[in-house]
């Protein structure tokens, strides 16, 4: 025996803090199995995270707002712009549009989209998740717009629209199999920019 004791060991992450993921986790793992938002109860999310229902509503008032952290989650953060160039910023955005890291996005993500239409929550619910990553993009075009880079009459609005669309539809829907998705956002900015490109 040397006499020297054992370095203790790091403490691993905070119960509540594992708790809330295994919330989330509950919650996403049952979208993707099916279920829709309002069949899915707290008792069964309580149910499949291991966790008391008192738990679940000491971190979220309601159903919705768990909801919105667990999409939150699904979609991460959004591409941040490094401000070299509008298109090289550009690209990087589009490709970002559509792209999950999480495989159960693809099976959550169009699924929400005729509870959206159903529902005002729902809706108002998705925009507060989308509209960071179009503040991010809107952004990108007003300072190219400021720097003399892009038309100053642009609708900024109407080209985030053009910019998304066709690799959001690409993405979602595999529109058009023969696409290569590699180079899509590349060619999608490209095409645009020479309409949108100051003269």
């Amino acid at each position: 025996m040397t006499g020297t004791m054992d370095a203790p060991r790091p403490p691993g992450r905070p119960r509540s803090i594992r708790a809330a993921e295994a919330i989330i986790e509950a919650l996403l793992d049952l979208l993707a199995e099916g279920s829709t938002i309002e069949a899915i109860s707290i008792e069964a999310i309580a149910a499949r995270a291991g966790v008391g229902k008192a738990t679940i509503y000491r971190r979220w008032p309601g159903k919705d707002a768990l909801l919105h952290d667990a999409l939150r989650t699904l979609k991460g953060a959004p591409p941040q712009p490094v401000g070299r160039s509008v298109r090289e910023d550009l690209i990087l955005l589009v490709g970002g549009v559509g792209h999950n890291v999480d495989p159960r996005a693809a099976k959550i993500m169009p699924c929400l989209v005729p509870e959206a239409q159903r529902s005002p929550e729902h809706y108002a619910l998705y925009q507060n998740i989308i509209e960071p990553r179009r503040a991010v993009m809107r952004e990108v075009l007003r300072r190219g717009i400021r720097d003399g880079e892009l038309r100053a009459d642009l609708d900024v609005e109407v080209t985030m629209a053009m910019l998304t669309g066709p690799m959001l539809i690409q993405r979602v829907l595999n529109w058009n199999p023969d696409l290569d998705e590699t180079d899509l956002p590349e060619k999608i900015v490209d095409g645009l920019l020479a309409g949108i490109r100051a003269r």
